[in-house]
Order: structure tokens, then sequence, then C-alpha cells
């Protein structure tokens, strides 16, 4: 099972026991339409009101407004005194072509069904078919014993279809492995999320995260680079030696947004 380690659950990781993925999928339509309707600096509230008040998911009813801002909330924390949010955020709109990858990179932090199906995504080479049974069959042998049939199921359509909005997989039923688009924002992320998770140096580029951008290790370097130019991170390369610090994404805040 692929867990985070108990000192990255304060920086927004979430180890479970369940996950939004059980019945929805990341969101990542409504996701776009609500951090373009708040500005950057938006605490919670901000989100709530945009969804419940001024509609901007365009959801018919309220309860179903009510429901987007639970599981966006679950999906992602909606609050810049989360870490994995706040620098989810600071991302978003530097990079639109990236938002895919950038928002599957803080779902797979908060959301343990999700993670939970990522093996069969990662070993699957380009042009290999990935089925539903795959994936329900990872999710069945990571989390033995807890989960019916049934519920299995419900898991393996929501993360597939996950896994396709985010650029790892193509095709509508049939779905077949493709390569997510990485670039500077997507890789920073990356790396900030291992780093939170405790690896440092090199070892960032080896992560579970470093390996969902799917982008081999010379180009994660040349991305890590390119972000270092944009002022996300600093990094530093020589002979053996590597060092990656995040000044900007790690910045002290107030907040008092919980």
């Amino acid at each position: 099972m692929i867990t985070v380690p108990e000192t990255a659950l304060r920086f927004g990781f979430d180890n479970g026991p369940g996950g939004p993925h059980a019945s929805r999928t990341m969101m990542l339509a409504e996701l776009r339409l609500l951090l373009a309707a708040c500005p950057p600096a938006a605490m919670y509230e901000q989100y709530g009101a945009a969804i419940l008040e001024q509609n901007v998911l365009l959801k018919r009813t309220e309860t179903t407004r009510r429901e987007s801002v639970r599981r966006l909330r679950e999906l992602y924390g909606l609050s810049r005194s989360r870490v994995v949010f706040r620098a989810l955020r600071d991302l978003w709109d530097e990079a639109p072509a990236e938002q895919p990858l950038l928002a599957l990179l803080a779902a797979l932090a908060r959301d343990p069904l999700l993670r939970a199906t990522a093996a069969p995504i990662l070993a699957a080479q380009p042009g290999a078919p990935v089925t539903a049974a795959m994936l329900a069959e990872a999710v069945g042998q990571q989390l033995p014993d807890r989960l019916n049939p049934t519920t299995r199921a419900s898991i393996s359509r929501h993360t597939a279809a996950t896994w396709t909005q985010a650029g790892h997989l193509q095709g509508r039923t049939a779905k077949v492995r493709a390569v997510a688009a990485c670039g500077p924002a997507a890789a920073a992320y990356a790396l900030l999320l291992g780093y939170l998770c405790n690896a440092r140096g090199a070892a960032l580029f080896e992560t579970f995260w470093a390996r969902i951008t799917d982008a081999p290790m010379a180009r994660l370097h040349e991305q890590a680079f390119a972000a270092s130019r944009l002022g996300w991170l600093e990094y530093r390369h020589a002979g053996d030696v590597t060092d990656v610090q995040f000044a900007y994404l790690l910045r002290a805040e107030e907040s008092a947004d919980e």
C-alpha cells in the first residue's frame, strides 16, 4: 500500500481509510471552474460561497452544490493552510496545459483509493491496455478485506476516469496507456510532494510522485532547472550532487483559514 509518512499529514496529505474516488473522479472540470472564479489568495469560505451562492460550478440543485463543496474539499483541501493545496494554487494559473497533472498529483496526495490504483498505471507501457479489472484488482490487493466487489468496481471506474483526465490513459471504453504532459510546474509540484514526504537531493527524482509525471529522469532534471529559472524552486546539480529547495512554495504565510 502506498502510504505517506505521518510527518507529511500536517501538510495536507491523507492516509485514509476511505477516499473520494469511491464515488467521484478527481473533478477536473469543476476544479478549473472554481479556481477560475476565485482569487489565488481565497480562503475556504470564499470557495464555499462561490459554489453555494454564486453557483460557479453550474449545478442544478443546492444538494449537488453542497456535495461538490464536500468532495472538492476532500480531494484538494481548498485551504491555504495546507501546503498541498497552496502550492497547487500557486502553480495553477502559471501552466494551464499542466493543470490535469497538477490536479492528479494533488488528488493522489489526498486520496488513498486513487493511490491504490497507481501500480498498474505505472507498470504499463505506452499503448498497452489498462482495464477496469486491473485497477479493481490493484485496489483489492492493497486494501484486502476492506472493500466488497461492488465498491472495488466503483473505485475502478472512477479512478480510470481520473487517470484519463490526467493524460495517463486514453480511450473511452477500451483504455490504453498514454504519456502525461509534464512541464516545469508539474515537475516542481511533484518534487515538492516528495520533499514533504522526506525525500532529499537526488532521491527526489525517484519518488512515487516523480514517477507520476511520466518524465524520464533526465527530462525531469531539465524541467526542474526550468522551474528554478521561473522562481518556483532552487535547483543545483553538479556531478553526483543534487540539491533542490523550495523557498517560494514553502514560504511562510499568515493564514487563519483552517
